[in-house]
């Protein structure tokens, strides 16, 4: 976390972003923003994430400050509106449909910030055939084919870690899009959903081989 009157600088100084906390690729993304200077607070939920590391070792929670909301409640759920208000980005990376459930999807979202970012990333995107499925990195770059190009040709695949789907295929393409969708929302005044799926980072990643 920043510490007590730690100043960022960076070509984000001064945009807000509230990051409603999660694993693996949210916080990877909101973390990019941080680093670039912007100012994040991370809403956490009461008992912490799930995630199996020390937070004081988590890297991802770096220049990022944090409060602890519980979204299944009532008062939870206004206050993280009210970070919105004042906010110019959230980030999400809920199960399909989750965000609107709990009473922080894009609508209420967009209703008391009309110009805000709303971004999203799953691994399937919000509707198609797998959207209700439970996935992980593995199954998002295989079914792309980027795992099979990944190795000696005939052996089996490497596996990269969680680098090319969760993170290059999600995290990256998610901050490319919040971006755009920001520098829009600077000339027209008007927020967009940037809706980022895993699957079609990944897939987008191979194009030149695929050209091949």
């Amino acid at each position: 976390m920043a510490g007590p009157g730690k100043r960022v600088h960076g070509p984000l100084a001064g945009v807000r972003v509230v990051e409603l906390a999660g694993i693996g690729p949210g916080p990877f993304a909101a973390m990019l923003l941080a680093d670039l200077g912007a100012d994040v607070v991370r809403v956490d939920r009461p008992g912490g994430g799930g995630l199996a590391i020390n937070p004081e070792y988590d890297v991802t929670n770096r220049n990022k400050r944090s409060v602890i909301l519980d979204l299944k409640t009532a008062d939870g759920v206004a206050r993280v509106l009210d970070l919105v208000e004042r906010a110019d980005v959230l980030v999400e990376g809920y199960r399909p449909g989750v965000a609107e459930r709990l009473g922080v999807g894009p609508g209420p979202c967009h209703a008391r910030n009309p110009a805000l970012v709303y971004a999203r990333m799953t691994g399937w995107g919000q509707d198609g055939p797998l959207a209700r499925r439970a996935g992980h990195d593995i199954a998002y770059i295989a079914i792309t084919g980027a795992l099979g190009m990944i190795g000696n040709p005939g052996g089996p695949p490497v596996v990269p870690a969680n680098l090319v789907g969760d993170y290059a295929g999600g995290a990256l393409y998610l901050v490319v899009g919040a971006l755009a969708a920001l520098h829009h929302a600077r000339v027209h005044g008007e927020g967009q959903v940037v809706d980022a799926a895993i699957v079609d980072g990944a897939a987008h990643l191979s194009a030149m081989i695929h050209g091949m």
